[in-house]
């Protein structure tokens, strides 16, 4: 093989390596909308069609006109600027048309694009209402008319695992065939609930209720995100909405108000709790919904989240660190705990947090303990 050729062939499989990759690439990239599952949500696709279809038209004559300007009227050819362009007929009759073409592309879209606003801002009556509430880092889902409140998380950030950043430990749980209200808060900052194929998005703001609606129409598992930028871990704030028939809803229903009742029950008896049941209890509870702030080490964020590990409130008197965590701290991005966690679920957290990463202070906090700080 001689030397040109051998660079020749080099180069034709640098070329196809890089094919190769780019097909692999693309056949995991997902260039669209994922699949809607409700009407309102169809609405909403079909929209960004018409749009992206009309934009990549323009787009495409566009290039072509210039491209053909650019080849046939170079200077190489001997063509000079048209000095007169605008008192011509053709950049006289241009300047009418093209105004009177864009408006048409725009009324074209306007059309539908009124209507889908309108669905969107239409509000009926529900079967169902979820009150979505959104804190860093992580999502508060009230059902309301059925009594039903729980956080939800990310619980997978193994890169090598299929549903990296997508997986959460709670997720939501609706039923198809039924109009549900989404109400939309955040206890922070702002916040976005966003699950393409089920609900049109409308940012969470503190002290403020936002609502949208749907009717999933298909069993399923769905995925979304926030998409309101909202601090450090914002791409660490997944949202899974399972959608079961109305039979396997009526079941959950009832199996969550029974684990709520074996809770509460549990939280509210007598019992003397063990270090070693409050430790694990607490690791528990922490990696659940303070890691994300303070760290799995208890060293916080320096300049953003303050260390636990050595702190001032995890070493210091019990009835502070009890009033921090029950009542938060106005001013922070400190959540009130006392409304989503129950007493012992907060002395098995405030035991491990004075224990842990060698605070070692042998505090144990019991459930008691806390209903009388509360």
């Amino acid at each position: 093989m001689t030397m040109p050729n051998l660079a020749l062939w080099r180069w034709r499989s640098a070329i196809a390596g890089l094919g190769m990759m780019a097909t692999t690439a693309s056949a995991e990239l997902k260039m669209n909308l994922p699949e809607p599952v409700s009407p309102l949500t169809a609405e909403i696709f079909d929209l960004h069609m018409l749009t992206t279809t009309v934009a990549t038209i323009i787009m495409v004559v566009v290039i072509v006109l210039v491209g053909v300007t650019i080849f046939r009227f170079r200077k190489s050819k001997g063509y000079e600027a048209d000095q007169d362009f605008n008192d011509s007929r053709f950049g006289t009759w241009g300047w009418i048309l093209v105004p009177v073409v864009v408006l048409g592309i725009d009324l074209s879209i306007a059309g539908p694009g009124t209507k889908t606003l309108n669905n969107v801002e239409t509000f009926e009556e529900a079967d169902l209402t979820l009150k979505v509430i959104g804190s860093q880092w992580k999502w508060t889902y009230e059902y309301l008319d059925q009594d039903i409140r729980f956080v939800s998380t990310l619980n997978n950030e193994d890169l090598s695992s299929e549903g990296y950043l997508r997986e959460v430990d709670n997720p939501v749980v609706l039923p198809t065939h039924q109009r549900i209200r989404f109400l939309h808060t955040a206890s922070d900052v702002l916040h976005n609930w966003w699950v393409p194929a089920v609900a049109p998005k409308k940012d969470s703001i503190p002290g403020y209720i936002n609502e949208t609606w749907t009717i999933i129409e298909k069993e399923g598992t769905y995925y979304g995100q926030c998409a309101e930028l909202c601090g450090t871990r914002h791409a660490y704030m997944p949202i899974v909405v399972k959608a079961v028939s109305e039979q396997e809803f009526a079941q959950w229903v009832a199996e969550q108000k029974q684990q709520k009742a074996a809770q509460m029950a549990e939280a509210s008896a007598d019992k003397q709790w063990s270090m070693a049941e409050l430790m694990a209890r607490g690791e528990s509870i922490y990696n659940q919904s303070c890691a994300a702030c303070h760290q799995a080490a208890g060293t916080g964020l320096p300049g953003v989240f303050p260390a636990l590990k050595g702190s001032t409130v995890a070493t210091g008197p019990v009835a502070e660190h009890l009033n921090i965590v029950i009542n938060g701290k106005p001013g922070t991005a400190m959540a009130a705990w006392g409304g989503q966690l129950n007493d012992l679920e907060i002395a098995a957290l405030i035991t491990y947090e004075r224990n842990a990463w060698d605070n070692n202070t042998g505090d144990r906090v019991q459930p008691a303990d806390v209903k009388a700080a509360r």
